[in-house]
């Protein structure tokens, strides 16, 4: 299966350690599905400095594809983080560096290039929201992260028509809430919509009925990176079902939902794993001051 996350890609730069570790919604997308045995690339913009240089190394090092990436004279996308018994807190970021002034602009040649892939993964931090019709013109399917962003009408309104999946952030509301806002995302055009909410577990919800998936509960060391390896790992499950039984997935039912049933238990899964590693997916270094 080839899968591609184009948008975001950023260092996380813990205070606390001096350190810095990448990754990024998209990228993160991107990492997780080559951990998981995909062939995955990224297509985003970086910068030119130390992160930079560190992004691009280890995506190297991972063997993730990214000859179809921009680079520009600027800061690369970084953050501030810091951590509060295993939780990650966001102090800060440069909101993307030079990736808001130059985004990713699709040209005919990336349109063919994404036409090879099974699935498209983007997300709300991507500056990409103004592309999304042109990868639903490429028939490939797209999921799309709001976060936490969820409550932006002008953002559901743009984005939802474009996207088959959407991943919302909902560990702060009830799960009540969080399933009105499901059918809220849905009704504005989303097919399938997955709130993840932290140690709560995660909702799913398909127009059709909710389902619910408990959390694999660890004692976490670092809860970066959580919900992109839940989606990473749910929607390479569920791609795959979809691709060896097209028919039985859209005409059985029961079939249906024990694959569903199935791609969430993995997402839950590689999430509990990726808890216990530091960073978003490890490979951090000393940063300057």
């Amino acid at each position: 299966m080839k899968v591609i996350g184009i948008g975001d890609n950023v260092c996380d730069k813990y205070e606390h350690l001096k350190m810095m570790f990448p990754g990024g919604q998209a990228m993160n997308f991107s990492v997780y599905a080559k951990m998981l045995g995909a062939d995955a690339s990224y297509m985003g913009v970086f910068g030119r400095d130390e992160v930079a240089d560190h992004v691009i190394a280890t995506l190297d090092e991972l063997q993730v594809d990214h000859s179809h990436c921009r680079q520009y004279d600027g800061e690369n996308g970084c953050a501030r983080v810091t951590l509060v018994d295993g939780d990650r807190v966001f102090l800060g970021s440069n909101r993307g560096g030079i990736t808001k002034e130059k985004p990713v602009d699709l040209t005919e040649e990336d349109l063919v290039y994404i036409k090879g892939f099974s699935h498209v993964h983007t997300s709300n931090n991507s500056h990409f929201d103004s592309q999304l019709a042109k990868v639903k013109s490429t028939g490939v399917p797209l999921s799309y992260d709001f976060s936490g962003r969820w409550n932006e009408e002008d953002r559901v309104a743009r984005v939802a028509p474009y996207a088959d999946y959407a991943f919302l952030s909902c560990g702060s509301i009830s799960e009540e809430e969080a399933m009105e806002i499901c059918k809220k995302i849905h009704e504005a055009g989303c097919k399938m919509v997955i709130a993840t909410r932290g140690s709560y577990g995660a909702l799913f919800y398909d127009g059709v009925g909710f389902f619910s998936q408990p959390p694999k509960l660890v004692k976490a060391i670092d809860t970066l990176g959580a919900g992109d390896s839940f989606a990473t790992a749910f929607l390479l499950s569920f791609t795959e079902s979809m691709e060896r039984e097209p028919e039985k997935m859209k005409m059985d039912r029961s079939y249906y939902e024990t694959e569903l049933k199935k791609a969430l238990a993995s997402g839950a899964e590689f999430a509990s794993k990726t808890c216990m590693v530091q960073g978003a997916f490890g490979h951090g270094k000393p940063f300057g001051e």
